[in-house]
């Protein structure tokens, strides 16, 4: 059933928070209704999208609709049930897990500038609360953070209404064992190495850190990860005798137009998917797969699909409000059956 969000802290409305005017404005746009004294004429651009859109609709091709097309999204209301758990250590998660990139305004917009502000801009305190307090009510009960977004999470937990959402921290804001005892502090669930630090750390041989900090966070109680964007990465690990609790590695496909392995600006972050699904397949250790959507270049229902059959036993998504319903419900097809029956793949299951 759906519910109604407010803030748990009325204020004063400022000038940017007339939130229905604004809404209005934007639904006149969507209806394509004019602005007054203005004289709108299409752009040599629109001209040459609405002809692509054009084309594509005579081909039946499915495309992102122009702004002149309603936007809707999934409600409360069509949520089809709530996302299946799986469990790492002590820790019941949700086989679908937040990311908080796009919440901390880490956007991954290959080479446009200005989208890392504006999804930043985008998540205001409340709308932060609300995408929070969706992601509780379709069962999702965990997001992955970096320290800096600490404050929001503990004014989630006081004010924002919020009950069951937990943190993972990637733990990489600073010097790696200081920002895990910063993590523990603040009460994460869980905390691991986060992929790029990993990827770095490996490269220059400082395997005697990886050891620290598992051992560091493996002594407050918590299942301690590695992260990797590399399969170098986790294949060291393993060399080294360096088994975490759980892996954070990437995976997707290459089935989008960017993913181009030898000209990387932002654009991949999973150079060797094949490999890394033969490789994982023989680790008994529970696998979150991360950029299964690529940073947004690949369709969730294909993704998450192909995620799960592939191995993966949870999967990370950064997801806007408008998303987190229709994203659960798409896990919750894959996990079909009054038993939650598990999609079928060749690795077994880990968590």
């Amino acid at each position: 059933m759906s519910r109604e969000i407010s803030d748990p802290n009325p204020r004063k409305p400022s000038q940017g928070d007339n939130l229905s005017g604004r809404r209005k404005f934007l639904a006149s746009l969507a209806a394509g209704a004019p602005l007054a004294g203005l004289a709108v004429a299409a752009s040599a651009e629109e001209k040459q999208l609405n002809a692509k859109l054009a084309a594509d609709k005579k081909a039946k091709v499915d495309t992102v609709s122009s702004a002149s097309k309603k936007f809707n999204w999934t409600t409360l209301k069509e949520r089809k049930g709530k996302s299946p758990n799986g469990i790492i250590g002590d820790v019941l998660l949700s086989r679908i897990i937040m990311g908080g990139n796009l919440i901390g305004g880490w956007a991954h917009a290959r080479d446009l500038i200005y989208v890392s502000k504006l999804v930043k801009a985008y998540h205001t305190r409340i709308k932060i609360f609300e995408t929070l307090r969706l992601g509780e009510a379709c069962g999702v009960n965990a997001i992955i953070i970096n320290p800096v977004m600490f404050d929001i999470m503990k004014d989630y937990w006081k004010n924002g209404g919020g009950k069951k959402m937990q943190f993972i921290s990637d733990c990489a804001s600073g010097e790696l064992l200081t920002q895990i005892k910063k993590s523990i502090d603040a009460g994460a669930s869980s905390c691991y190495i986060q992929g790029g630090i990993a990827d770095n750390m490996v490269k220059s041989g400082q395997f005697d850190r990886i050891s620290k900090a598992l051992e560091l966070i493996r002594k407050s109680g918590q299942p301690a990860g590695i992260g990797g964007h590399k399969l170098a990465t986790i294949e060291a690990c393993v060399d080294k005798g360096l088994i975490p609790d759980y892996w954070m590695k990437t995976l997707h496909q290459h089935s989008y137009w960017s993913a181009r392995p030898k000209q990387q600006h932002d654009n991949i972050w999973c150079e060797k998917p094949k490999e890394t699904i033969e490789y994982m397949e023989k680790r008994p250790e529970p696998w979150i797969a991360f950029k299964v959507l690529a940073a947004g270049a690949l369709r969730p229902k294909t993704a998450f699909k192909y995620a799960f059959e592939s191995g993966a036993d949870f999967i990370c998504v950064g997801m806007y409000d408008f998303q987190v319903v229709e994203d659960v419900n798409l896990v919750v097809d894959l996990f079909k059956g009054k038993k939650k029956q598990k999609p079928t793949r060749r690795r077994a299951w880990h968590g």
